[in-house]
């Protein structure tokens, strides 16, 4: 950390959804000399995750997820005051600049014990549904950053910025055929990902298993990302066309997310805020399927916005059984394919990383010592005038303002879900 540098506490933990954007602006604060201490759950894939980084400093905190069961809620609240206490000893030892919080189950008692210290807050919330944790603890930041079009009832416009959600300096596009051949994969026939996610998808991966055939008769290779606890690592091969053999891949968990994205024709996903500015970065196009019981339907969300920019498609769980010739279709129509991919780049275009950066050095974060002289600030662009993707149809918009977190209807992605004929 340089002379100047200040010390900044990330809440992120819980699942690689709120991790990842965490390491991303960890790594973007060391960049500038600064000095972030990463706050992550108790959980084995935040451990697998954080190990990557041997250069960030991890520290896990007390916290589990809230639940109406009376086991799960009494854990939750044991787990919270426990992590509370922790957020206290380490604000004092810290004495943090700023705390950012990303939402998840770790972030309520970090923040509180912060904001009690009078430390300043800032919240991220990528989803375009904001959950729990953004909405009960805004009242306490001073910045909070939210997708485009998404506000919060009730909270003063002047501490909300739109922001897209950090991304991982290692995300970055790689030639197609050498990430395909870093998979074990054939890069002269096309490859089809499925990812659930960093905790996997049991209906996707249930999904790729029964479709491995068909697609490989097709020529069409898969890579299945089952999650960790949820399958083996392995390679089957199967006949493709032509007598040629195909391989399926079965992961459990993926280290190389950017060799995985780029080595994919097409994407097979749920719909978490993480992924979704994953392929955007990658430029990989997707068929989402959001996770039915996601907390307030954020995913269904997530998908309808991604599919009106241009990203790919949306289909529901309970029409899974289309998937197979949905994405035989697909990966035919290379015209197709190819528009999804100028939509990807446009979801690309959002402010994010640098933005957050420059806002927290400026505005947020308490200076190191006092400024040699007062120059001018730049100002936050408002959130009224922060856009940079094309706004949504009326349709699809979530009226968060008007109807709150339940906005997210089956009404609003009418005109996104395929039509029962996939090829219309």
């Amino acid at each position: 950390m340089s002379a100047t540098g200040r010390t900044f506490l990330l809440s992120c933990g819980g699942t690689g959804g709120h991790l990842s954007p965490g390491i991303a602006l960890a790594e973007g604060l060391a960049a500038r000399g600064h000095r972030a201490v990463l706050l992550i759950s108790q959980k084995k894939v935040d451990t697998r995750l954080a190990v990557k980084y041997p250069g960030l400093h991890f520290v896990p905190v007390p916290g589990t997820p809230f639940g109406l069961h009376p086991k799960v809620l009494g854990r939750f609240f044991v787990s919270q005051s426990n992590g509370f206490a922790a957020g206290r000893r380490l604000v004092a030892a810290e004495r943090p600049a700023a705390i950012v919080g990303f939402g998840g189950f770790t972030t309520a008692s970090i923040i509180l014990a912060g904001a009690l210290r009078g430390v300043p807050v800032a919240l991220h919330e990528a989803n375009r549904v904001p959950g729990k944790s953004v909405r009960h603890l805004a009242r306490f930041a001073r910045r909070v950053y939210l997708p485009h079009g998404i506000s919060l009832p009730g909270r003063d416009d002047n501490k909300l910025r739109v922001a897209g959600l950090p991304v991982r300096s290692e995300i970055i596009r790689r030639p197609r055929d050498e990430a395909a051949r870093s998979l074990g994969l054939d890069p002269a026939h096309k490859v089809l990902v499925v990812f659930g996610g960093s905790q996997g998808a049991t209906p996707l991966n249930q999904w790729a298993r029964e479709a491995a055939v068909p697609l490989a008769a097709r020529g069409i290779q898969l890579a299945c990302v089952t999650g960790m606890g949820k399958g083996e690592a392995q390679f089957t091969e199967l006949a493709g066309p032509g007598g040629a053999r195909l391989r399926s891949a079965t992961i459990p968990f993926c280290d190389d997310v950017s060799g995985l994205l780029s080595s994919a024709d097409l994407v097979v996903a749920r719909a978490g805020a993480g992924s979704l500015a994953e392929f955007a970065r990658i430029g990989v196009p997707a068929i989402l399927i959001p996770f039915p019981q996601a907390a307030d339907d954020h995913q269904r969300a997530n998908a309808a916005y991604f599919a009106a920019q241009g990203g790919g498609l949306v289909l529901p769980q309970e029409r899974i059984a289309e998937l197979t010739a949905l994405v035989c279709g697909l990966l035919a129509d290379p015209v197709r394919i190819a528009g999804f991919r100028a939509g990807l780049a446009r979801l690309d275009e959002v402010p994010s990383l640098t933005f957050i950066l420059d806002d927290l050095e400026r505005n947020i974060a308490t200076p190191a010592e006092p400024p040699a002289s007062a120059g001018a600030q730049r100002t936050p662009r408002p959130l009224s005038n922060t856009a940079q993707t094309a706004p949504l149809p009326p349709s699809i918009q979530p009226e968060i303002d008007r109807a709150g977190p339940k906005a997210t209807s089956q009404s609003m992605i009418d005109n996104i879900v395929l039509p029962t004929n996939p090829k219309t």
